[in-house]
């Protein structure tokens, strides 16, 4: 009997050394799979946010607004390091500074809203915190920085991301940012649907009480009710099309 239990405790020891743990990037790659995978790739987004129109092309690489002021129609283009500006679909100039504003505000509506699909951008760094249960659920905590080269403007900002380790969606967000006197955002998804296959979601965006509240601990911040509601992030009348 004594030899059949230890022969049984060392077959559990096997097993359990036999069990690989995930990378940040099989993390990531994961969740991009059950938000949309291939479809990122060849699809066409548009929708609406703050009653303007955004367009997605070509993987993310050409990236447009579009709205409407002072009964003028304006039309921003984003591509690659380039900027123009269409007023009633006549080019117009804009000064550097303020391409750079419009090109980052156009970015970054564009990068959450394809989330998690933007986390594989050549200059995103990926690692793996460690694990965390977060109100009886169990997530996987990690952190993304990005190279200077390729990662923009704010690429001195860090991110935490919590992905559920059964489902791998990312349910939670938080980043720090060094621009207008820096800070920290924490944002919770909610209204999760799928347009022809690809997830999208909505966040609510908090901001701490208090400046003790770091990147590190607001999640810890936000269960303790430390947060405040800052503004909803709402995606509506959102079009995928399917490219061939």
């Amino acid at each position: 009997m004594k030899r059949l239990y230890l022969f049984s405790s060392f077959l559990i020891v096997m097993a359990c050394s036999e069990i690989k743990s995930l990378t940040a990037n099989e993390i990531v790659n994961s969740a991009i799979e059950v938000s949309g995978g291939h479809l990122y790739e060849k699809s066409t987004i548009s929708f609406e946010f703050r009653d303007k129109e955004y367009v997605s092309k070509n993987k993310g690489a050409l990236q447009e607004r579009i709205f409407k002021s002072d009964s003028l129609n304006y039309t921003d283009i984003k591509s690659n390091d380039d900027f123009q500006r269409f007023i009633n679909d006549i080019p117009v100039t804009v000064s550097d500074s303020l391409a750079r504003l419009y090109s980052n505000s156009i970015n970054s509506v564009h990068y959450f809203a394809q989330l998690p699909y933007r986390l594989n951008d050549k200059s995103v760094n990926k690692e793996l915190l460690g694990e965390k249960t977060i109100l009886d659920k169990n997530y996987y905590v990690v952190k993304v920085t990005f190279n200077q080269k390729n990662g923009g403007d704010d690429f001195e900002d860090t991110y935490f991301y919590w992905f559920n380790n059964e489902t791998f969606k990312p349910d939670y967000l938080a980043y720090d940012f060094h621009t207008d006197g820096g800070g920290v955002r924490f944002r919770k998804a909610f209204n999760e649907r799928y347009v022809d296959g690809i997830r999208f979601v909505d966040y609510e965006n908090y901001k701490p009480k208090d400046d003790k509240v770091t990147l590190t601990n607001i999640m810890e911040s936000f269960l303790d009710n430390k947060l405040e509601l800052l503004s909803k992030i709402e995606l509506k009348n959102i079009v995928v099309t399917i490219e061939n």
